[in-house]
């Protein structure tokens, strides 16, 4: 297999051993999310259900593990973090935690019931990006105005190793399995996922919606490609991959699948009715790809990553609209 090693020191951005050492920083921390088997999918198919982690989806993994690395001096100037919603929620919850001021940088038009409990967290927002692209440019003005230290939702090495620890449970909760789905935007958690996961043999697939394919359009070029999403599933609006997930996915021979919008919205209907699983469109993109045929291989394990959807886009979807 072809890898694309770390230019100074000549191995993976992201380790096994990374993501054990991550494991053992935020043990205690994070809910140990369970996984459930799934007859509706089909025989060896099984749900991890992320949506049951603090804050709602996995992003507290990695927020709590580059926590862990800020000196004094760091933490006394506060972090900043940009985000469609998930992160912002983690990174406010985490910062809370470790009595760290926090901003977030999200856009107009991002949901607004993230941004509610984000700010319930304890973080102030931003709002005066008007797009996911805008977004990203606001925080490199806020960055230098403040000195605040960016936590990346998915462009850094320790965010991704926390995240990872999501494959090291499906590891041991698993024994056997053979490929692991997963949801991509920015690609932190299925690079995280493929760094623990494909040494030990299991192979590791990335879904995207059609509109929203940074990871797909990012990997065959080598480099991040900026795009502009357009997707129900607003967890998975990255204007862009990160350069560190696409160096791992194309190291480690990740697969990247696309499924419709159409696709998206049955797979958070069966997510709803029949696994009773109250995820939202950003989870359900990786439920899409099995249920479509896309994904098929041995015992499966999808990970649904997030559950934090408005009610008023969970009502919309479930009545068909």
């Amino acid at each position: 297999m072809a890898v694309d090693h770390h230019p100074s020191t000549g191995r993976l951005p992201v380790t096994p051993d990374d993501v054990g050492r991550a494991a053992a920083t935020i043990r205690g921390r994070v809910h140990r999310t369970p996984l459930f088997s799934s007859a509706s999918l089909g025989p060896g198919r099984h749900l991890k259900a992320e949506l049951f982690q603090r804050t709602g989806s996995f992003k507290a993994r990695g927020v709590l593990n580059r926590l862990a690395t800020l000196d004094a001096d760091e933490r006394r100037r506060g972090v900043i973090g940009v985000s469609a919603g998930n992160h912002a929620q983690a990174l406010a919850w985490g910062a809370a935690e470790e009595g760290v001021d926090a901003l977030v940088v999200m856009w107009r038009g991002a949901s607004e019931a993230k941004i509610a409990a984000t700010r319930a967290y304890g973080a102030a927002v931003d709002l005066e990006a008007s797009d996911p692209t805008e977004a990203f440019e606001r925080l490199h003005v806020l960055c230098a105005e403040s000195g605040r230290v960016f936590v990346h939702p998915f462009d850094d090495p320790v965010v991704i190793a926390g995240a990872g620890t999501v494959g090291l449970e499906i590891l041991e909760d698993v024994p056997g399995v053979d490929t692991i789905v997963v949801s991509a935007g920015g690609g932190g958690l299925v690079a995280g996922i493929a760094a623990a996961c494909v040494p030990a043999g299991v192979r590791v697939v990335a879904v995207e919606p059609e509109r929203s394919n940074a990871l797909q359009l990012g990997v065959a070029a080598g480099r991040p490609v900026p795009l502009t999403p357009d997707t129900v599933a607003d967890g998975l609006t990255a204007p862009f991959a990160g350069e560190i997930p696409i160096a791992l996915c194309r190291g480690l021979g990740v697969d990247v699948v696309l499924v419709t919008e159409h696709e998206i919205r049955e797979a958070f209907r069966f997510l709803y009715q029949r696994a009773k699983l109250a995820a939202e469109p950003g989870a359900a993109t990786a439920v899409a790809a099995v249920q479509s045929g896309r994904v098929d291989g041995g015992t499966l394990v999808v990970v649904v990553s997030g559950g934090n959807v408005s009610a008023e886009t969970a009502s919309a979807i479930l009545a068909g609209r």
